[in-house]
C-alpha cells in the first residue's frame, strides 16, 4: 500500500518545527480547484484527486472544426461579483465581455416569441414590457400586474416554496407556463413545481418582502441591488456588486474572451505555482477518519491529511462519507438529469442575420422539438464570430429535460451520438427557421454530462444546512459543489471559499 506525501509531517524541517497543515481535495471540478486554491494560498499543502484526466468539470473545452470551444458552461451570472472578481485575481479581468445585445427567444407551442430581456428565471420585471405582452397576451399581462397589489407575505411566509408556487400565486399561470417553464427547463432541466426557489434564485423571496412585489424584486436583482443588507433571508449580493458594463441591453450574464474554459486554465497555472499536487486519473473509492485527520483511498494508494474537502456531486459525496457520517444517508440528494450537449459548426450564410438573436429556450409543450435550448454562439459572442470564417456559425443544442419535466415532446429522446446529431440538425432548422442540411455541417461533437445539474428539490435548502452541520461537527471536513451552493458558476465561486475558510488554521 502506497502512502501519499500529504501527511502532517514535513520531512524537510527539523524535529522542533510545527507540522505543516495538509489537505486532500476529492474532485477536480471547478469547486475542487477553488477549494485547493483557498487552501494553498493559506499555506496548506494540498493534493487534489480527480477520477478523470480532465480538470474543471463542467467548465471544460473541446475542439470542433478547428475551434476551441466551451464544452460546458459558456457564461456566468453577473448579479454577483464573485466570478468577475475571481477572473480579475487570475489576470483575466480584461477578458470579461458581455454577450451581444440581441437577446434570446422562447419557443412556445404556437411559435417563437422574444424572451423578455429584464427577467430572472423568466419572471418579468415589468409585465407590460412589449416582449412580455406578446408572450402573455393582454389578460396574461393584466393578471401578472396584480402582483403589485398582493401582500408581500404571499409566497414568502412558508419556510420553503417552489418556483411554480411562487410564480403562480403572484403572477399567474401564463407567466409560469410561457416564460418560467421554458427558462427553468432549459437551465435546470426540471419542473418548476419541484424546484426550491431559494436554491435556484437566492434572495428573490427576501426581495419581495423588501420591495413589495415579485416584479420589483426581480428588477432589484437585475440591477444588482437585491434585498437590503441584513434583510431576513437575504443572500443576494450587496448593492453595487454588479460589475459595470456587464448588464447591457438587459443581459444578466457575461463571458470570457476565448471561452469560460480559460478560467480553468488560469486556475490550474496558479495552483501549480502554489505547488498543489494535481493527480488526475485517481478515483477515490473510500474516505475514513484516522487519528489526526482523514484518509482517502484510491485503488492501492492512500492519501492522508489533516483536512478533507469532498468536491464531487451530491450522491457520490454522500456515498463516500456515509460510512463515517451515517446520518448523511438520509440526506442523499436526487441525482441530476443526464444532459447531452450537441455542438454544430456550420457553413450557412443564412444564419448571419441571427434570426433568433442569441438563442432559443423551448417550452416543454412545443411540438416536434426535442432540444430544451439552443445557443447561437457566434451570434452571442463577438469574439467567437471574429474567429470564424464568413458564413460560419457555431450552434449548441442541449438535450435531457429529465424525468422531472412534464409534458415533454412525445418523441423519444435521442441517445446515441448519431441520433443526437440528426435531432440537433432538425431542431436547429426548426428553431431558427433556416433550412439546414448535413452538407452544411463542417464539424460536430456530443458532450455528455451525467448528473451535472444538481436537482434542488423543494426543501433542499434545509437539507443543505443539515449536511453542513453534520460535516462541521465532524471537524476537518468540508463538502462543496453545486449541489450545496446552488446551480451556476457564480454560486459555486461565492460559496466554496466560505466553506474552506472554516478549515483554515
Amino acid at each position: 500500500m502506497a502512502t501519499d506525501a500529504a501527511t502532517d509531517t514535513n520531512p524537510g524541517s527539523n524535529t522542533s518545527a510545527a507540522p505543516a497543515p495538509t489537505a486532500v481535495v476529492v474532485g477536480g471540478g471547478i469547486s475542487g480547484l477553488l477549494a485547493a486554491r483557498e487552501l494553498a494560498r493559506a499555506g496548506v499543502r494540498t493534493t487534489v484527486l480527480e477520477a478523470s484526466g480532465d480538470w474543471g468539470g463542467c467548465v471544460g473545452s473541446h475542439v470542433v472544426a478547428g475551434l476551441t470551444l466551451d464544452s460546458g458552461a459558456e457564461s456566468f451570472a453577473t448579479r454577483s461579483a464573485a466570478v468577475a472578481g475571481l477572473a480579475e485575481e487570475l489576470g483575466l479581468g480584461a477578458q470579461i465581455v458581455p454577450p451581444n445585445p440581441g437577446g434570446a427567444w422562447v419557443q412556445l407551442p404556437e411559435g417563437p416569441r422574444e424572451l423578455p430581456k429584464t427577467g430572472v428565471l423568466g419572471i418579468p420585471a415589468n409585465p407590460w414590457d412589449p416582449e412580455v405582452r406578446r408572450s402573455l397576451g393582454l389578460l396574461g399581462s393584466l393578471r401578472a400586474s396584480l402582483d403589485a397589489l398582493l401582500p408581500a407575505s404571499m409566497g414568502t411566509a412558508a419556510e420553503a416554496t417552489s418556483v411554480a408556487a411562487l410564480v403562480r400565486a403572484r403572477m399567474g399561470r401564463r407567466v409560469l407556463e410561457r416564460l418560467v417553464a421554458p427558462v427553468v427547463g432549459g437551465v435546470h432541466s426540471a419542473d418548476p413545481a419541484l424546484l426550491d426557489v431559494d436554491m435556484v434564485a437566492p434572495g428573490l423571496r427576501a426581495g419581495i418582502r423588501t420591495h413589495g412585489s415579485l416584479a420589483a424584486a426581480v428588477a432589484a436583482q437585475r440591477r444588482g441591488a437585491g434585498p437590503r443588507p441584513g434583510a431576513p433571508g437575504s443572500s443576494a449580493p450587496a448593492p453595487g456588486a454588479q460589475q459595470p458594463g456587464l448588464q447591457k441591453a438587459g443581459s444578466a450574464v457575461a463571458g470570457l474572451r476565448g471561452g469560460m474554459h480559460t478560467l480553468v486554465t488560469a486556475l490550474l497555472t496558479e495552483l501549480r505555482g502554489l505547488d498543489v499536487a494535481l493527480l488526475g486519473g485517481t478515483r477515490v473509492g473510500a474516505v475514513q477518519r484516522i487519528p489526526g485527520g482523514w484518509r482517502a483511498t484510491a485503488g492501492q494508494a492512500t492519501f492522508d491529511a489533516g483536512r478533507l474537502i469532498v468536491a464531487v456531486e451530491g450522491p457520490a459525496a454522500v456515498s463516500l462519507l456515509a460510512g463515517t457520517l451515517p446520518a448523511l444517508a438520509a440526506l442523499r440528494p436526487d441525482a441530476g438529469p443526464d444532459v447531452r450537449l450537441v455542438t454544430l459548426v456550420l457553413d450557412s450564410p443564412a444564419l448571419d442575420a441571427a434570426p433568433r438573436g442569441t438563442g432559443v429556450l423551448v417550452a416543454p409543450q412545443s411540438p416536434g422539438i426535442r432540444a430544451k435550448a439552443l445557443t447561437h454562439a457566434t451570434a452571442k459572442w463577438a469574439w467567437l464570430a471574429e474567429r470564424t470564417a464568413p458564413g460560419r456559425h457555431v450552434l449548441r443544442l442541449s438535450y435531457g429535460r429529465g424525468a422531472n419535466v412534464p409534458d415533454a415532446a412525445a418523441a423519444p429522446e435521442p441517445r446515441s451520438d448519431e441520433e443526437l446529431f440528426d435531432a440537433a440538425l432538425q431542431d436547429a432548422a426548426a428553431l431558427l427557421a433556416v433550412p439546414l442540411a448535413r452538407t452544411d455541417v463542417v464539424g460536430w461533437d456530443v458532450v455528455r454530462w451525467s448528473g451535472a445539474l444538481p436537482f434542488a428539490a423543494l426543501g433542499h435548502k434545509r437539507r443543505v444546512e443539515q449536511v453542513r452541520q453534520l460535516c462541521a461537527a465532524e471537524g476537518g471536513l468540508a463538502v462543496v459543489g453545486g449541489w450545496l451552493s446552488g446551480n451556476g458558476l457564480a454560486a459555486i465561486v461565492a460559496d466554496t471559499p466560505k466553506q474552506v475558510a472554516a478549515l483554515l488554521p
